[in-house]
């Protein structure tokens, strides 16, 4: 049975590095057969967390944006997969307000395989330390998570430099490995 894979792609940069691993990444899930979806997150009109908490009755986030929407994505897939550059050693704004505003109905989030793609300039995969320790922050909180796999595309940072690098045949190859 296939199963349906959400890519959450941080990157401001429409085919910035981390977007074009994303893409090599569904086209391999594509490949073996899983349905796909990928959101460029910066594309989403999705506001900061307020901390109003006004979901706390209701399970329902009091401001009105695109995040409803990917929130229910977010609780009826099967792998998740969070991708983000490098920013200041930890994960971009337009991927962590997603992960913040989860919290109105985080706890339906559940039994999810998870995949990390990240990119810096950096060629050193420890600055990359700190954004990974952001993911997997996250998937603590998601009960029944399980860590699949981790792409560090690491050494690029203009947009399109991942394009001749070893780790796009990676995130393809991760794609393609989901099990059924």
């Amino acid at each position: 049975m296939s199963k349906k894979v959400l890519i959450l792609s941080g990157s401001p940069r429409k085919q910035g590095n981390s977007d074009l691993l994303c893409d090599e990444f569904m086209r391999g899930a594509l490949e073996a057969g899983h349905d796909v979806e990928k959101i460029r997150v910066q594309e989403k009109r999705i506001a900061c967390c307020a901390a109003c908490y006004a979901c706390r009755d209701t399970g329902i986030c009091a401001i009105k944006d695109d995040m409803a929407d990917i929130m229910q994505k977010m609780i009826d897939c099967d792998v998740m997969v969070l991708a983000s550059p490098v920013y200041f050693y930890s994960i971009d704004a337009q991927l962590k307000a997603v992960i913040d505003r989860s919290v109105c109905r985080w706890m339906e989030v559940k039994n999810k395989e998870m995949y990390y793609i990240m990119t810096a300039a950096d060629t050193d995969r420890g600055s990359m330390d700190t954004t990974l320790a952001c993911f997997r922050g996250y998937a603590d909180c998601v009960e029944g998570a399980v860590e699949k796999g981790i792409i560090y595309g690491t050494g690029v940072y203009h947009a399109g430099e991942i394009k001749n690098k070893k780790v796009m045949q990676e995130a393809y190859e991760m794609g393609k490995m989901i099990s059924y």
